[in-house]
């Protein structure tokens, strides 16, 4: 074999070895697993992974369509199941396969059973039922949707948190995400020399967190803003000037009514609404 075909060979190997076909098999939405496997391939570069998603699965008919998929694109195969007896067929597959199969919630039920002397209640998709949080959740979201950029004001007190920061620092989809977690939240605009409504100062019920970042990546963030809607990217709203007198303005709000502040700067939407829920649960303590 020539240099050039051990060289095409060994580049063809590797490229084989960066590809993952996953497999994820849920008898429910498949939420949980998603969200597994996302925090797992988090922690490895440069991995082209092929996704097959199969939610809802509660058929041995299905299981076996399934089976047949996972024959043709072998990898690594993630499930939560609860009927016992797709588990083993599943399993027995994949073992004839070689293939790992991993029910990555297992460990837990197991602990939990064996700390609370019972066995788990073998129901897909429990954690989804149509309960008490459920309808929270849904009340939060539309909440939440109504009372975006400042409006809906005079019902801010009915908020559990109010998100307060300068355009663009990310208090919408912050807020989103909140909803979607059970949390009232509401959130307005700090904008220089324009003075919010007087009720931001007297709310009892809500949490006031501000966001701030920095004037370099506000910068950044809004001229990508005004490139996607084809308008122009040189105004007072990307002013290097013009935005640090801005964000120096909605910190000096923030210290004066002793709001505590999260810096977005190098947070994602998830790592700055982990830290509001803390906030959240603190303020919630008895002192």
């Amino acid at each position: 074999m020539s240099c050039a075909s051990d060289y095409a060979h060994v580049v063809h190997n590797l490229t084989r070895m960066m590809r993952l076909h996953l497999h994820l098999l849920s008898d429910s939405t498949g939420e949980t697993l998603e969200n597994i496997a996302k925090a797992a391939l988090a922690q490895y570069d440069d991995v082209e992974t092929i996704r097959h998603f199969w939610p809802m699965v509660r058929s041995e008919a299905h299981l076996e369509r399934i089976l047949q998929e996972i024959t043709h694109h072998p990898g690594l195969v993630l499930f939560t199941l609860v009927n016992a007896q797709m588990r083993q067929t599943l399993e027995s597959q994949c073992r004839a396969l070689g293939l790992p199969a991993v029910a990555p919630l297992d460990t837990v039920t197991d602990a939990l059973s064996a700390l609370l002397g019972q066995r788990a209640k073998a129901r897909p998709g429990r954690q989804h039922m149509l309960d008490a949080a459920y309808f929270q959740r849904v009340e939060a979201i539309q909440f939440t949707m109504a009372h975006d950029d400042g409006v809906g004001h005079e019902d801010w007190e009915e908020a559990d948190i109010l998100l307060a920061g300068v355009s663009r620092s990310s208090k919408t989809p912050t807020s989103i995400y909140l909803a979607n977690r059970g949390y009232k939240t509401a959130n307005i605009p700090i904008v220089l020399e324009v003075a919010p409504p007087p009720a931001l100062f007297h709310l009892r019920n809500p949490l006031i967190v501000g966001l701030t970042t920095s004037a370099d990546r506000l910068i950044q963030v809004r001229r990508n803003r005004l490139l996607s809607l084809n308008q122009a990217p040189e105004t007072s709203y990307v002013d290097q000037d013009a935005v640090t007198r801005e964000v120096a303005y909605a910190r000096r709000m923030f210290a004066d009514n002793g709001w505590p502040v999260i810096d977005v700067t190098r947070r994602s939407i998830e790592e700055t609404a982990a830290a509001i829920i803390a906030l959240a649960s603190e303020r919630q303590q008895p002192a």
